[in-house]
């Protein structure tokens, strides 16, 4: 089960936002809410929970860098703030080639996993959430290093809006990404459908808009699994296609979620384990 907070706009402490989860398992806030003006876009949605995030970021601290349209805001910010100089000395960690250049773009210092094995926080958008906050992700083509990552920080924090919340992953009808290799990617592709034939699922594989086969950062294909009834297991369904030789990475991030931050009309909430 999760916490729900519910606050104001203003900014929050660290301690608040992104407790400790070995010394605040139940951590409960009760705050006023400020309604959001339902005139604003989802864009304007994902930049208020992105903006929420980088306001717990302090000077020094190591950063993982997300991928995708969420995620893109709080590295805008990041820049922001580094320009103004209200945070010096941070150091990121992107984990995309486009998220590498917008940092770069900002001034944002950067690094590699290899030289900072420890990170302190990583920020990162999600394309499903469900209530024990697991995730899918993986649709900007980034699951492997965001996985990689994202599973080195001492905190993972999720900037959502509220379209992104689900009963059960897969609940969306959206693509559940899994990233396989070239060599016989049909042969994966018909062992996926096969895999989850109670769910319903279509298993395809992405194309760029000139109809050729997507390569990601690591040269890999995707295959996207479109389920009609939500994943019934997703330990088990992790396990199983991480069994499959020549699957790379999937887009299930299970226990990982440190916070979720989440911007709807009702205002901006936050939801820890």
């Amino acid at each position: 089960m999760s916490a729900t907070a519910s606050f104001s706009l203003s900014s929050l402490s660290s301690s608040t936002l992104f407790p400790n989860p070995r010394h605040h398992n139940n951590l409960r806030l009760r705050r006023n809410c400020i309604p959001i003006r339902s005139s604003l876009s989802q864009d304007d949605l994902k930049r208020l929970a992105a903006e929420k995030a980088v306001s717990s970021v302090r000077s020094g601290m190591v950063l993982g860098l997300g991928t995708g349209s969420t995620a893109a805001f709080a590295v805008a910010k990041l820049g922001a703030l580094l320009q103004s100089g209200e945070l010096t000395d941070i150091v990121g960690i992107p984990t995309s080639k486009r998220t590498e250049e917008q940092a770069l773009g900002l001034g944002i210092p950067l690094s590699v996993l290899d030289d900072h094995p420890r990170i302190d926080l990583a920020i990162d958008g999600a394309d499903e959430v469900d209530p024990d906050l697991n995730l899918v992700k993986g649709r900007g083509g980034a699951l492997l290093r965001e996985k990689m990552v994202e599973a080195a920080s001492k905190e993972f924090v999720v900037i959502v809006d509220e379209s992104k919340l689900v009963d059960g992953l897969g609940g969306s009808r959206l693509a559940m990404p899994v990233e396989v290799v070239q060599f016989c990617w049909k042969y994966n592709l018909i062992r996926l459908q096969e895999l989850f034939k109670d769910e319903g699922c279509e298993a395809k594989l992405r194309l760029t808009d000139d109809g050729k086969p997507y390569v990601t950062d690591n040269f890999n294909y995707i295959v996207d699994l479109y389920f009609k009834t939500p994943i019934k297991d997703g330990p088990a369904a992790g396990k199983e296609i991480s069994s499959f030789e020549g699957v790379v990475e999937h887009g299930l991030f299970l226990n990982m979620a440190t916070s979720v931050i989440i911007a709807g009309k009702d205002g901006v909430s936050v939801k820890t384990k």
